[in-house]
């Protein structure tokens, strides 16, 4: 009875992976090499187990239908590329070693830095991710030698960040931080014509796990300006947007094909020094306050994994104006995730306690998506580079307990934790932490990881 019962659990699984495509067939599309949709196919089957076992835990963010990149290096050893699956890394490098990964991806994805994966574009991307599929799924050939815990590696920047452009797309958060400003006008004159960004600073992006030096800098105080350590340390919860693929200087990515540009996705904290912030913006825009530092995830979610939890973007309010054509899509571009914000105080870390979560927030209704990103950053012919980063801007929601910075969460008073602590900035000490999670009905629901990051007391002095 055991062997029919396992033969029938076998022909169960099979017929539920092809329910699964069935279902999902109208969502299939060609590849990149061909347009810019990337397809669901059997690695996103929900019924797909590993044989790491870890990956098959319930709430695991790394299940085997996820499989992010990222670099890391075990204990004593030089940085290669990895894959995340379940508490394990899977060594790219050792497995081509091995022979059992192959090609240009494979060698690409092995690499200390991601740069080329992502210059080969999404195919080469959807090429590795199925055949780690079956190189991991239950049934093959168990190979613990490739793996590493995640518990004993460090990780790094999966790619070597040449340019790094930040977003401003969530309407609520421009709404409340632009109503103090100019209650009749509260959003920028062309948000709803274009994706508002400027250029950040590249040098200063880090991986999760750096912490922030409080930094120094000049805001008024009192009767006049000092420059001091600031007083106003904040965070943004934002989604990081990993560039694939490249296009010449003067050559626009088109919206139709801007979706093949998006490598993948991570969480990106755009830590922000808001009394310098406010100083020195007007008329040029942010300087200081924002190239302190960026972190972002170790993990690079792949479009590719995020192809089940693609949905539609919101519709436009009442008497906004329509998209312009040129950055109007014919497919569901928004993202359906759910993040969070959480701060573990000094008090909090010595008790035991968890981070208090302050923010938990849909990405989906942000007002502008990763393609339209795109297609407008390139719109006047700018190259983006295999590996370049985005940021989405500030990923607040309308309601209360959505908004994703401190800026907007003191308009309801000072922040309350459960131990009975209050905040209204950040203190040293204090640790951000960012989470996310992608889900729809019929797929398994996958993970980014954590951003995380401790905020350590300014310098004694900079002069």
């Amino acid at each position: 009875m055991g062997g029919f019962g396992q033969r029938v659990g076998c022909i169960v699984e099979h017929l539920e992976k092809i329910y699964f495509l069935l279902q999902s067939r109208s969502r299939v599309a060609f590849s990149t090499a061909g347009g810019n949709q990337v397809p669901i196919d059997a690695t996103h089957a929900p019924g797909l187990k590993s044989w790491v076992q870890g990956a098959n835990a319930p709430g695991c963010d790394f299940p085997i239908q996820n499989l992010p990149h990222g670099v890391f290096s075990p204990a004593g050893s030089a940085p290669r590329g990895g894959i995340a699956i379940g508490d394990q890394v899977l060594d790219v490098a050792a497995a081509v070693a091995a022979g059992k990964l192959k090609g240009a991806a494979a060698e690409a994805a092995a690499a200390p830095t991601l740069n080329g994966l992502m210059a080969l574009g999404r195919d080469a991307a959807l090429e590795i991710r199925a055949a780690v599929s079956a190189l991991l799924a239950e049934g093959a050939e168990p190979l613990p030698a490739l793996l590493h815990p995640m518990s004993g590696v460090a990780m790094h920047l999966p790619t070597t960040v040449r340019n790094f452009s930040d977003f401003m797309a969530s309407r609520p958060h421009c709404y409340r931080l632009g109503v103090k400003r100019d209650a009749n006008n509260p959003l920028p004159p062309a948000f709803h014509h274009l994706p508002v960004a400027y250029h950040s600073r590249a040098s200063s992006v880090r991986v999760s796990g750096t912490p922030l030096r409080r930094p120094w800098g000049q805001y008024p105080k009192g009767d006049g300006v000092v420059f001091a350590p600031t007083e106003a340390m904040d965070f943004e919860l934002e989604l990081a947007v990993w560039i694939a693929g490249e296009n010449e200087l003067g050559s626009p990515t088109p919206i139709s094909l801007a979706d093949s540009r998006l490598f993948g996705f991570g969480l990106l904290n755009d830590w922000s020094v808001r009394d310098v912030q406010r100083y020195e913006m007007p008329p040029l825009g942010p300087f200081l306050g924002k190239s302190v530092m960026t972190a972002v995830s170790p993990w690079v979610i792949t479009a590719a994994a995020m192809e089940p939890f693609m949905v539609a973007q919101p519709a436009r309010e009442d008497g906004d104006p329509p998209c312009p054509a040129h950055l109007t899509s014919t497919r569901p571009d928004a993202l359906n995730l759910q993040m969070r914000a959480a701060i573990l105080t000094p008090k909090l870390r010595a008790a035991g306690a968890a981070p208090h979560i302050v923010t938990d927030t849909p990405f989906a209704p942000m007002s502008w998506t990763p393609a339209q990103m795109v297609a407008h950053h390139t719109s006047n012919g700018c190259n983006l580079l295999p590996g370049d980063l985005l940021g989405s801007g500030t990923v607040s929601g309308p309601k209360d307990g959505q908004e994703a910075c401190i800026a907007e969460l003191l308009l309801r008073g000072p922040m309350q934790f459960p131990n009975g602590e209050t905040r209204r900035f950040l203190e040293d000490g204090d640790e951000v932490v960012f989470t996310a999670q992608a889900g729809a009905p019929g797929a398994t629901t996958i993970g980014f990881g954590e951003c995380r990051g401790e905020v350590i007391p300014a310098h004694a002095s900079v002069t």
